[in-house]
C-alpha cells in the first residue's frame, strides 16, 4: 500500500504527469523538458527533484546538463501507471502536443550534448556499463 500511495502522490500534479509522459520516449535533459512544457526551469527542476526523491526517475549529470529518465527497475505500480498515461495520450490533447513539441526541437538549436537523441544514447550507454 505504501508504494501505491508514493506513486499516487507523484501522479497528482499536471506538471509531473506531463514530465513522466515525456519520459516514455526515453531520457531527457531538463532544458528540453522546460521547452516542451513551457514552464520555468526552476519549476521543472523542483518537480524532477520531487519525482527523483520518490524514486520514479533517476538523474545523471553530463557536463553541465542533468539527464533524467524513468527509474531502471520501476515498481509494478509505477509501470501500470505509466501505461495508463500512455493510454491517455489520445484523450488528453496536452500529452500529444507535448510530444509534437519534443519532436520539433532542433538539435542544432542547443548544445549538441543537450539534444534528446544524444542525451538518450549517452545515458543508455552509461546505464549498461
Amino acid at each position: 500500500m505504501d508504494e501505491l500511495c508514493r506513486v499516487s502522490r507523484c501522479f497528482c500534479d499536471q506538471t509531473r504527469l506531463r514530465i513522466l509522459n515525456l519520459h516514455s520516449e526515453g531520457p531527457l535533459c531538463v532544458c528540453h523538458i522546460q521547452r516542451v512544457i513551457d514552464e520555468p526551469q526552476v519549476k521543472v527542476s523542483k518537480h524532477l527533484a520531487y519525482l527523483r526523491k520518490h524514486g520514479l526517475v533517476i538523474a545523471q549529470r553530463q557536463a553541465n546538463w542533468m539527464i533524467y529518465r524513468v527509474a531502471d527497475e520501476p515498481s509494478s505500480v509505477l509501470q501500470e501507471n505509466l501505461k495508463c498515461l500512455q493510454d491517455l495520450r489520445g484523450e488528453q490533447a496536452v500529452f500529444g502536443e507535448d510530444f509534437d513539441r519534443l519532436k520539433a526541437i532542433d538539435p542544432d538549436d542547443s548544445s549538441p550534448m543537450c539534444s534528446p537523441v544524444v542525451a538518450a544514447s549517452s545515458a543508455e550507454k552509461k546505464g549498461k556499463a
